[in-house]
C-alpha cells in the first residue's frame, strides 16, 4: 500500500472533558477511587469509597510538576488537599478528561503515549495529574486523566483560581460603582479555563497518537476534525460504544452497527459514481474539442455498437440488443447527435451528482446530529428516576452501595444532563418530538436523492459504452496505418 493511502487509515478519536463538581453530588476523592479502583475516605464530608472490586483498571499513576510537595505522590493525600481547600458547596474541584487509546499499540507503547501527552500539555503547565489506564478486553482501551484546578505556588501551597481587578478611566483612576466601591471584575489566575483550550488538547492528543502510530509502524491515524472540518465530502459513521462494539464482534448485528454498514454502502456508491462520471466528463470534454468529420461521429459510433461483437450465444445476443436499446434512447431521449451535445450532458450529470452528493451529505450529517441529540434525550429520561432516588438518599454506606450497583445508570444520566445543558447553552431548544420529525423528514428526502442517483447509473452505463465503442472505433481507423508502417519497416 502507498504511504499516501496508509495515511488515510483511520483509528478511534473520542475525547470527552468534564469538570468534577461538588454541585452535581460528585468528589475529587470519589472519582480519583473509582477511576483507580481503589479505596479512599473523602476527609471533607467524612465518607468512604471503596472500589478495590473495580474490573479493568490496568495502571494507575501520579505525574506531579516539580514544585509540587513529594507527598501528594500519594493519591489520598492529593486529593483530599484539594477537598479540604474548597470550602463551598458548589466548589469545582478537578477536571476529567477520557481519551481512547489506539488498540494497534501495544501496553508499554500505550502507556508512553498516555505519559508523554499528559507530561507536556498538562504538568508542564503547572497541573497535577492522576491517570488510569481501563481495559476490560473489550476493545476499547482508555485512560482518564483526573487534573488539577487551582494551581500551585511555588511554595507548594494552593493559589487562588481567580483575582480581583479592578476597572479603570482613561487616566487610570479607578471607577466608583456608585455604592461606596469601585467597580471590578473577576479573572482566572491560570487560563486553564480558556474554551478554546479543548481544541488545543484535541489536536494535540492527534498529533501525539499519530507518531506513536508511527513509530510503532503502524499506517492508522487519527484527526481531531470532523469529516466537514477536513473538507471530506463522507458520510460520517457513527459511534457503536462498548456494548455495540462486543456484540458486533460476536457476530450479533446491532441497530447501531446495520447503520454504520448502510452508511458504507451508501459512501461506496458515491465513491463509485464519482470515479465513473469524473472519467466520462473528462473523456467527452477531450472529444468534444475535436473536428467532426462528414459523417457524424455520433452516427458512426452507433453503428459500430450495432455490428460489434456479434455474439454468438443467446444470451450475449440479449445483451447486445439491450445495450444497443439503452444506447439508442439514451441519445434520443437527450436530443444527441454530436460530441458536443454528449459533452454538455455528461457536464450536466456531472453538476447534477454534486449537487446529490451535497444535499446528502449535509442531510447525514443533521440526521446524525439530530441522532445523536434524540439519544441523549432517551437516556436522560431512562435513567432519571435512578438518579432521583439516589438523590434523595441519605450520605452513608447506603448511598455508597447504591452508587456503585448503579454506576453505569447514573454515569449515562450525568453525560446526557451535561450533553443537554451545553446544547441549551448554544440557543438551542430541547424539543425531542421536533428532533424526530426533522430527522424523519430528513432520512424520507434523502432516501429520494438516493434513488435519483442509483438512476444516474443507466445513463452513465449508456456513455461508457460510448467511450468503449469510440476506443474500438479509433483502434480499427489506426489498424491499417499500423500495418503499413510495420511494413515498412
Amino acid at each position: 500500500m502507498p504511504p499516501e493511502r496508509r495515511r488515510t487509515t483511520i483509528a478511534i478519536f473520542h475525547m470527552p472533558v468534564q469538570i468534577i463538581k461538588r454541585s452535581k453530588a460528585k468528589s475529587a476523592v470519589g472519582a480519583a477511587a473509582y477511576r483507580s479502583g481503589t479505596k479512599m475516605t473523602n476527609e471533607w464530608d467524612g465518607l468512604t469509597h471503596d472500589y478495590t472490586r473495580k474490573r479493568g483498571v490496568v495502571h494507575s499513576e501520579i505525574i506531579l510538576p516539580p514544585h509540587a510537595p513529594p507527598e501528594y505522590q500519594d493519591r489520598n493525600t492529593l486529593w483530599n488537599s484539594v477537598e479540604m481547600v474548597e470550602k463551598t458547596s458548589d466548589a469545582q474541584l478537578a477536571r476529567e478528561i477520557e481519551i481512547s487509546l489506539p488498540v494497534e499499540l501495544n501496553r508499554e507503547e500505550q502507556l508512553r503515549l498516555a505519559r508523554s501527552f499528559i507530561s507536556d500539555t498538562f504538568v508542564a503547565a503547572g497541573m497535577c495529574a492522576d491517570f488510569s489506564i481501563h481495559d476490560k478486553k473489550d476493545g476499547n482501551p482508555h485512560f482518564h486523566v483526573m487534573l488539577t484546578i487551582r494551581p500551585l505556588k511555588e511554595d507548594g501551597q494552593w493559589g487562588a483560581k481567580c483575582r480581583k481587578v479592578y476597572e479603570l478611566d482613561e487616566s487610570g483612576q479607578r471607577i466608583p460603582n456608585g455604592k461606596g466601591g469601585w467597580k471590578n471584575h473577576r479573572e482566572d489566575t491560570t487560563d486553564w479555563n480558556d474554551k478554546g483550550n479543548v481544541e488545543k488538547w484535541r489536536a494535540a492528543w492527534a498529533t501525539y497518537a499519530n507518531k506513536a502510530l508511527e513509530a510503532a509502524g503502524r499506517p492508522e491515524r487519527i484527526d481531531h476534525r470532523s469529516y466537514e472540518r477536513q473538507g471530506i465530502d463522507k458520510i460520517p459513521s457513527i459511534h457503536l460504544g462498548v456494548a455495540a462494539s462486543q456484540m458486533e464482534r460476536k457476530g450479533i448485528d446491532t441497530e447501531k452497527g446495520n447503520i454504520n454498514r448502510q452508511i458504507a454502502a451508501d459512501n461506496k456508491l458515491l465513491k463509485e459514481i464519482k470515479a465513473r462520471i469524473t472519467r466520462l466528463y473528462k473523456w467527452t470534454k477531450e472529444q468534444a474539442g475535436k473536428p467532426e468529420g462528414k459523417d457524424s461521429i455520433m452516427a458512426q459510433l452507433y453503428e459500430v455498437q450495432l455490428s460489434a461483437g456479434k455474439p454468438s450465444s443467446r444470451y450475449g445476443k440479449i445483451k447486445n440488443l439491450k445495450e444497443s436499446a439503452a444506447l439508442f434512447n439514451f441519445l434520443n431521449g437527450n436530443n444527441i447527435t454530436s460530441m458536443e451535445q454528449l459533452y454538455e450532458k455528461v457536464a450536466a450529470m456531472n453538476k447534477e451528482y454534486y449537487a446529490l452528493r451535497g444535499k446528502i451529505v449535509t442531510a447525514e450529517r443533521r440526521i446524525k446530529v439530530l441522532d445523536e441529540h434524540l439519544s441523549m434525550w432517551e437516556k436522560y429520561e431512562r435513567n432519571k428516576g435512578t438518579r432521583r432516588q439516589f438523590d434523595k438518599m441519605k450520605p452513608g454506606k447506603k448511598k455508597e452501595q447504591f452508587e456503585q450497583k448503579h454506576s453505569a445508570e447514573l454515569a449515562l444520566y450525568e453525560a446526557a444532563v451535561r450533553y443537554l445543558e451545553k446544547l441549551k447553552a448554544t440557543g438551542e431548544e430541547v424539543t425531542p418530538k421536533k428532533w424526530q420529525a426533522e430527522a424523519d423528514r430528513l432520512k424520507a428526502e434523502k432516501s429520494v436523492q438516493y434513488q435519483k442517483m442509483k438512476s444516474m447509473r443507466e445513463d452513465i452505463k449508456a456513455v461508457e459504452n460510448l467511450k468503449k465503442t469510440a476506443e474500438q472505433l479509433a483502434r480499427t481507423e489506426n489498424e491499417p496505418a499500423r500495418k503499413k508502417e510495420e511494413q515498412e519497416l
